[in-house]
This record gives structure tokens, sequence and C-alpha cells, in this order.
């Protein structure tokens, strides 16, 4: 496997785990208490993509004492259109490395259709 394809499909892997990251956040949305998460990507040596999942701490809204029974409580603190957006990045990103290793599949089969 060429190393083009290695850091496509590591770039697929790394964009997957940032979908699932950003879907836990939309999914619980409306989850009081809920602390959202990051994933952030950095390159790794010799090629490809490593994810890191981290929590983000800062408080949600505080919730009203009447609606939680007099607990203190905070509402969830994720921003929809933060997760929108990331949603839409991480699509054209995923797109991206599978149009590379598309475009690396052709060029191995003109390869292989040259050399027969």
């Amino acid at each position: 496997m060429s190393n083009i394809m290695k850091i496509a499909l590591s770039g697929l892997r790394a964009f997957d785990k940032k979908l699932e990251v950003t879907a836990n956040n939309t999914a619980n949305v409306n989850t009081d208490g809920f602390k959202k998460s990051r994933a952030t990507l950095a390159e790794t040596y010799p090629e490809g993509v490593k994810v890191t999942i981290s929590g983000v701490d800062t408080p949600g809204t505080p919730l009203p004492a009447e609606e939680t029974g007099g607990k203190p409580l905070e509402s969830a603190n994720v921003n929809l259109e933060e997760e929108m957006v990331d949603l839409i990045l991480t699509r054209h990103f995923f797109d991206a490395n599978a149009k590379i290793i598309k475009v690396e599949d052709e060029m191995t089969g003109e390869l292989i259709n040259i050399k027969a």
C-alpha cells in the first residue's frame, strides 16, 4: 500500500472518530449537565493523523431552581450551531480523503493496464 493511501485511510479513520464525537454532542444537546467533547487532530510521523478526544468543561446555562426541584443544575454546554459547522467541515474533509483514495485506485489501475 502506498504512503498516499495510508495517509488518506488514516484521515478517514480520524474524521470518522471526529464525526462520532460531533454526533454524541448533538445527541446530548438537551441532556442537563452534559459536557461536550472535542476531537483534536494532529499529524503523526511518518504519515497519518492522530485523534485526541478531550472533554470541554465550560459551564452550561444555569437552570431555574423551580425546574430542577431546588437542585443547582445547568444545561448542556453544547452549542448546536458550532456542532453543525463542525459536521459540515468534517464531511468535506472526509470527502476529500475518499477522493484521494479513489484517484490512487484509478492511477494504480491505469499503471496495471499500461504494464499489461
